[in-house]
C-alpha cells in the first residue's frame, strides 16, 4: 500500500492580508475552517509569512507609482535584463516587526510545527513558500517537508491566485501529490481562473470535508 504523509500549508495568514492594507475581501472566514484542519493529524503543520523591508520591490511607494500598477523585474545581476518578469505594485504590507506582519488574530499558531519566511530580500518578490520565481534560492519548506517524509501537501490561505497559486505549482514541481483546499482559500480577484489554472499543472482541487476524511 502506498505511503501516505500528508502536510497542511497554511499560507500567509498575516493580519495585513485579513485587516490591513492588503486586505483580501472576507479573509476572516476561512480562519475557523483553518483551524479545524490544525485540529487533524498532519505530520507537519507549516506556515508561511512574508516580511518585507519597508523598500520592497514589490511596493507602489517604491518606484513611485500608482497602486496595482504593473512594473517589470530583473533578479539581482540580471545586467542585460534577460529575465524580466511583470510585478503588480502592491501597498505597503506585511513589514517586519510591524503589526501587519503577525499571523491573524484567531489562527491557532500553537499547533503549527513549522514556519517559513519569505520576502525578506528588497530585491527579489516571492509569492511562493518554496521558493523565488527565478529559481535562485529555496525557503526552508523543501527541507522541512523532505524531512518529515511528506508525500501529499494540502495547501490553505491567501490569496488563492497569487501565493497559494505559485506555492501550489512549485509543490507539484518539486514532486508532491498537491491539493488546494478551495473552502480555505480567498483571492485577491473574482474571475475563478486561478482554479482552472491549477488544475491543468495537476493539482487537485478540494474542500474542507474531503480532507477531513483522508487526514484521520
Amino acid at each position: 500500500m502506498a505511503t501516505f504523509t500528508p502536510a497542511l500549508l497554511v499560507i500567509d495568514m498575516q493580519y495585513d492580508f485579513v485587516y490591513g492594507s492588503l486586505a483580501v475581501r472576507n479573509g476572516s472566514e476561512i480562519i475557523p475552517i483553518i483551524n479545524d484542519l490544525l485540529a487533524h493529524p498532519f505530520a507537519a503543520k507549516i506556515a508561511s509569512r512574508d516580511l518585507h523591508p519597508r523598500d520592497h520591490i514589490s511596493f507602489a511607494a517604491t518606484h513611485e507609482k500608482p497602486l496595482f500598477s504593473k512594473t517589470v523585474i530583473y533578479p539581482p545581476g540580471d545586467i542585460e535584463q534577460e529575465r524580466g518578469l511583470e510585478q503588480v505594485l502592491w501597498p505597503i504590507h506585511c513589514v517586519a516587526d510591524t503589526l501587519g506582519s503577525e499571523f491573524v488574530e484567531g489562527l491557532n499558531q500553537r499547533v503549527l510545527t513549522g514556519l517559513v519566511t519569505k520576502g525578506t530580500d528588497q530585491g527579489i518578490e516571492m509569492y511562493s513558500a518554496f521558493r523565488d520565481p527565478w529559481h535562485l534560492a529555496n525557503t526552508t519548506l523543501p527541507k522541512l517537508l523532505k524531512d518529515h517524509g511528506i508525500t501529499d501537501v494540502f495547501i490553505v490561505g491567501i490569496a488563492g491566485d497569487y501565493c497559494v497559486k505559485s506555492t501550489a505549482s512549485d509543490a507539484i514541481d518539486f514532486g508532491y501529490k498537491t491539493w488546494v483546499i478551495r473552502d480555505a482559500v480567498k483571492s485577491v480577484h473574482d474571475s475563478g481562473s486561478e482554479w482552472g489554472d491549477m488544475e491543468r499543472k495537476g493539482i487537485k482541487v478540494t474542500d474542507s470535508a474531503e480532507v477531513k476524511r483522508l487526514v484521520v
